[in-house]
């Protein structure tokens, strides 16, 4: 077994989620977490008892809530809630995802506020620890009482139905917990609603869209930096002073970057005293652009950390005051308009990075040879890669509509006003994967430059990247196949080797 850590539902950090996601770390209950769900638990078996009317305890769900259930049926209601909330449609998600999904979901029920047993939020640790990963469908979510249709999947799971991944096979999850001794669940009052209701789903694809596009917030200024140098870039408009008196926090991260990496550049000095005053913006603006970038994730990293560790289950139940409230939770709309906005800011990290790739190939532009290549006519050089890079940059345009702008009524109207949440959470990835490769084309393209430019040597760390890319995408000597390259460096970015020279101090 791995290292495990404490769930409570107040003390969740994103390391530990992409820890336990990738499978580094386990999981379990903290003891005061169990405490404080047998409380809540109680006061629904009152509830119970005294026939009180509670929405999803003892009346139907959605815009059945006006139907009284008697409380003798209260396991067939859940067992059918969550039968009849499995409508999820399209591939599955990845393991990740689906483990941060069950991490996330976990945790939120810790918190003691659903009502429900212990047993539920272990049997979802349980899953974790032994790698069973239920087979939860990417589409059917709207974010309204947040991702009802993949959670239902995971209740079905949880309940002996369905079907999971286990050992890389995709198998009943009947045949799995008894080849484990596991139990599974029986559903007991709310329990089935309280494992549907949350935006566990799309936070989970957040959280590690998140991950991906820091790295690539990182990588832009390795990229800008070896762009800047191999077209005989200004670095005064990195000045610090510059930069302070705007003082965006992303704004002035970037533009230390991008004048530490070029820090001692050969080719920088070769052209101290020209006549050029000013760069184009796509060279000269980078600090703000990458930097916008940047406090856009950062609003995301906020709004993602405090929904890691909120109750979004509904209704909620507040033992200390003996008492039940509906409201709405569950509702995906912090999170859309979050992951929307990421979207939009990783548009435009890779459209500043295809301009500079145009400037790079372009003779009008680099003063190099056309292209980069020293056999013009003959040989075509990088002109496709550029045009690569315009696809994917103009795709991304596409993709960067806010899914949250959209609404559609649900339930009967009853969900009248939907976050669509998770679309905004799916079509994120795409967006992610486009200005990756479009990084990696400009790096490619950036050290075809500088290699032009021999002897001249960019700066120490600047070297250092391209040292690494060359390790995978050797210089193009002659017309050949880039697609290989492409993705090799786009490999070498997802693994960080790119971020941590960015990050790196000297």
């Amino acid at each position: 077994m791995p290292r495990t850590i404490l769930l409570d539902g107040l003390r969740l950090t994103r390391p530990d989620f992409y820890a336990v996601a990738t499978g580094e770390l386990g999981v379990r209950l903290a003891l005061h977490a169990m405490a404080a769900m047998r409380e809540s638990r109680a006061l629904i078996e009152k509830i119970i008892a005294e026939k009180q009317l509670v929405y999803g305890v003892t009346t139907g769900v959605g815009s059945l809530s006006t139907e009284r259930i008697d409380p003798a049926a209260a396991r067939e209601l859940q067992l059918n809630v969550v039968r009849s909330h499995c409508c999820g449609v399209g591939e599955p998600l990845d393991p990740r995802e689906t483990r941060g999904l069950l991490l996330l979901r976990a945790n939120t029920l810790a918190r003691g506020l659903s009502g429900v047993r212990p047993r539920i939020a272990e049997m979802l640790c349980t899953f974790l620890n032994h790698h069973i990963h239920p087979v939860v469908p990417r589409q059917g979510s709207v974010g309204a009482s947040g991702d009802l249709a993949p959670l239902a999947h995971v209740a079905l799971a949880l309940i002996g139905e369905g079907e999971v991944m286990f050992r890389e096979k995709r198998q009943r999850a009947a045949a799995v917990l008894q080849s484990l001794r596991i139990k599974p669940l029986t559903l007991e009052a709310k329990e089935g609603l309280s494992l549907v209701n949350g935006t566990q789903a799309m936070l989970s694809l957040g959280l590690l869209a998140l991950h991906d596009a820091e790295v690539l917030a990182a990588t832009a200024d390795v990229a800008g930096a070896l762009s800047l140098d191999a077209l005989r870039g200004s670095t005064r408009a990195f000045d610090e002073r510059l930069h302070a008196a705007r003082a965006h926090p992303g704004q002035m991260v970037s533009a230390r970057n991008l004048a530490r990496l070029i820090r001692g550049s050969t080719i920088n000095k070769s052209h101290q005293g020209c006549s050029r005053v000013q760069d184009a913006y796509s060279l000269r603006c980078m600090p703000q652009v990458h930097g916008a970038v940047r406090d856009a994730l950062g609003y995301a990293a906020r709004v993602f950390e405090i929904e890691m560790n909120s109750a979004t289950d509904n209704p909620l139940v507040f033992s200390r005051e003996a008492e039940v409230i509906s409201g709405g939770n569950f509702h995906g709309q912090p999170l859309a308009l979050a992951l929307d906005m990421m979207a939009l800011a990783l548009t435009h990290l890779g459209g500043i990075a295809e301009r500079r790739v145009d400037r790079l190939v372009n003779p009008l532009t680099s003063e190099l040879p056309p292209f980069l290549t020293r056999s013009p006519g003959l040989e075509s050089g990088l002109m496709l890669a550029q045009v690569a890079a315009a696809a994917l940059a103009s795709e991304n345009k596409v993709l960067a509509h806010p899914a949250s702008a959209d609404s559609i009524p649900t339930s009967g109207n009853k969900e009248d006003f939907v976050s669509m949440g998770m679309t905004a959470a799916l079509k994120l990835r795409p967006v992610i994967d486009n200005v990756r490769r479009i990084l990696a084309i400009e790096l490619i393209c950036a050290c075809q430059a500088l290699d032009l430019l021999a002897p001249l040597r960019s700066g120490r760390l600047a070297e250092e990247a391209r040292k690494r890319i060359r390790a995978v995408s050797p210089r193009v000597a002659r017309d050949r196949p880039l697609h290989a390259d492409i993705e090799h460096v786009a490999s070498l970015i997802s693994e960080g080797a790119m971020a941590e020279v960015s990050e790196r101090l000297g």
